[in-house]
């Protein structure tokens, strides 16, 4: 009889255990995105609600991480079911590049997000003007002493500024050779730099418009330089970013149409993850979209077809034939 119960225990703990197949009646995830009030805590809270409707019992708890980076290894270590990353991370990850010291091959996409996130590579009007500034070509032709934030040290941002640059033939160390300065600050800080006075340029990868450049502009005349489009196709090439066009009218003082390169936001799984599971998960977030698109005014243009859209790296086979199924791939 003793026997018996335990069995039945051991067989309640493993029916409700969080990453198993079933959670009770529905599936229990949880999602490692980045802080606990940005936009992508938002859209952990828009899967959890898609997952609810579609699958009654279901449940997507949201976990807080250092971000796409971290999510990486949370994911791909089994440590959260479901992780949200960005494709120039996934392409470094799979690549093993940096700050990967191996490839990590384990991980695979569940749905694209977002791809609305471009660099936008913006600049003092004084600054641009004082030096003839148009483009980004002027600036390193011209060997001008920007004072640019890049973003932190070691974040993906920073790389595909690097890399923007590199492709005009041009490094950190060439920027502080012509007399300028490398800003390495996380985005949340370059509208106080900015209006220090204490930088030039910042490059970050944000959504049109980005409240901070807006804050910025009301003291300071800014311009967005563009990229030619051989860089957008190398920096595209290179680190997993797709091709973008900000379209004018994006801030009162753009008012013409900006090239660049686009980051995207990705629900990633790992292969681990039971099939079915990732069949339902997709199926979910497909035909319960608008709870993810009314999250955040930003999510309004998400659509079905963008979400199999990603190269980077292979959709998990129970997504792929869901996406197959809805003649979505």
């Amino acid at each position: 009889m003793r026997k018996t119960i335990i069995a039945v225990a051991l067989g309640v703990a493993f029916a409700i255990a969080p990453g198993s197949l079933k959670a009770q009646e529905g599936y229990n995830v949880t999602i490692s995105g980045a802080s606990p009030d940005g936009l992508w805590s938002m859209l952990g809270a828009g899967v959890d609600s898609a997952l609810r409707t579609s699958l009654p019992g279901s449940v997507a708890t949201y976990q807080t991480s250092g971000g796409g980076l971290a999510n990486v290894a949370i994911v791909s270590k089994g440590q959260a079911e479901l992780g949200i990353i960005h494709n120039i991370e996934l392409k470094a990850a799979a690549e093993g590049a940096e700050p990967f010291g191996e490839p990590v091959s384990n991980l695979r996409a569940i749905a694209v997000l977002y791809n609305w996130a471009p660099m936008q590579m913006v600049v003092t009007k004084s600054f641009a003007d004082e030096h003839g500034i148009k483009s980004l070509a002027d600036l390193v032709e011209k060997k001008a002493p920007v004072r640019i934030a890049v973003n932190q040290r070691g974040n993906m941002v920073e790389a595909v500024n690097r890399e923007i640059f590199a492709a005009y033939g041009a490094t950190w160390e060439d920027i502080e050779s012509w007399g300028g300065q490398v800003v390495y600050a996380p985005g949340g800080e370059m509208a106080n730099l900015f209006n220090d006075r204490r930088i030039d340029m910042g490059g970050n990868g944000v959504f049109v418009p980005d409240r901070r450049f807006v804050q910025v502009a009301q003291n300071i005349d800014l311009v967005m330089l563009p990229l030619e489009e051989d860089v957008i196709q190398e920096v595209a090439a290179k680190t997993g970013a797709d091709p973008y066009v900000i379209e004018p009218g994006g801030y009162e003082w753009q008012t013409e149409a900006v090239p660049t390169v686009g980051l995207s936001a990705v629900l990633v799984a790992s292969e681990a993850m039971p099939e079915e599971e990732a069949y339902d998960l997709t199926r979910a977030l497909v035909t319960e979209i608008d709870k993810i698109r009314e999250v955040h005014k930003a999510m309004g243009a998400l659509d079905t077809e963008l979400m199999p859209s990603l190269k980077v790296i292979p959709y998990h086979p129970g997504a792929e034939r869901y996406y197959r199924e809805a003649g979505l791939m």
